[in-house]
């Protein structure tokens, strides 16, 4: 098949999936490595596809079925990966990730849930209006801040800003000093407006769902601080094992919505 082949086709060119080779909910992580982190977590999987940066695994957790697929680096390709899973039934994507925190108080290993994006990535911008909100879906926060507490988790709730570029777009020096105009402002900007976080990916999987009517959400391991220095790659599990139980909570609360024959959950209904 062709990369210029109808991508409304059943089976999907990217990620390499039909109808029916994923979960209702998928995580997604960036890296295909941290694939397998997030299903030595689970009760069992089977690794369905795995095409470029696309790597995707099915199975269960807690009793719920879930998926995980990665994006590889970049809202580009994340994109991708929601418009063909959407494609094959998807209705849930919760960003697995890393990240820098920008605030004081935010230690390397605490996780960082995503209630709002700045869209400074230029995918989302393709698809609608700049001024448009990048906003995580409420029942996948709560699901994700209830999954933390749960596991014992510190974590942080609030806003993120995605880039697209590691170095220049995030307030980096670039190749022999470059200094993009305004880096040398941005971090101290974001962190005046109470941003909390860094990444790559989560404006444009945000924006996506909502043009789509579909559920996302976000959540990542702080591997640096900005603020303080301090840099470790530390907490990855603990991001995939949040969004695993989120998933399960998710998929409870899904039942208790029907049973009690609404369409939103709220604070009047509650999980056993």
């Amino acid at each position: 098949m062709s990369e210029d082949s109808d991508a409304d086709e059943e089976f999907q060119y990217h990620v390499e999936l039909a109808p029916g080779d994923v979960a209702d909910a998928v995580l997604l992580p960036g890296n295909p490595e941290r694939v397998d982190k997030v299903t030595a977590l689970w009760d069992e999987y089977d690794e369905v596809a795995h095409h470029r940066e696309y790597r995707t695994a099915t199975g269960e957790y807690d009793d719920t079925p879930i998926s995980v697929t990665s994006t590889g680096i970049g809202s580009p390709s994340a994109a991708i990966a929601v418009e063909e899973l959407a494609r094959v039934g998807v209705d849930t994507f919760i960003r697995v990730g890393s990240c820098g925190a920008i605030q004081e108080g935010m230690e390397v290993g605490d996780l960082v849930i995503t209630r709002g994006a700045v869209r400074q990535e230029g995918t989302s911008d393709e698809y609608v209006r700049e001024d448009y909100p990048a906003v995580a879906d409420d029942e996948v926060v709560s699901a994700l801040v209830a999954a933390a507490e749960r596991l014992g988790y510190d974590y942080h709730v609030g806003l993120t800003m995605s880039a697209d570029s590691f170095y220049a777009g995030q307030g980096r020096e670039g190749f022999e000093g470059f200094e993009a105009a305004g880096s040398d402002e941005l971090v101290a900007e974001l962190r005046n407006a109470n941003v909390k976080n860094i990444e790559m990916e989560a404006s444009a999987i945000l924006t996506l769902a909502n043009v789509y009517g579909l559920r996302a959400g976000a959540i990542c391991s702080v591997y640096a601080n900005r603020v303080t220095g301090e840099f470790r790659t530390e907490g990855e599990s603990r991001a995939a094992e949040t969004a695993s139980l989120a998933v399960s909570l998710l998929a409870r609360m899904d039942q208790v919505k029907r049973e009690a024959g609404v369409d939103h959950w709220h604070a009047g209904l509650t999980l056993e």
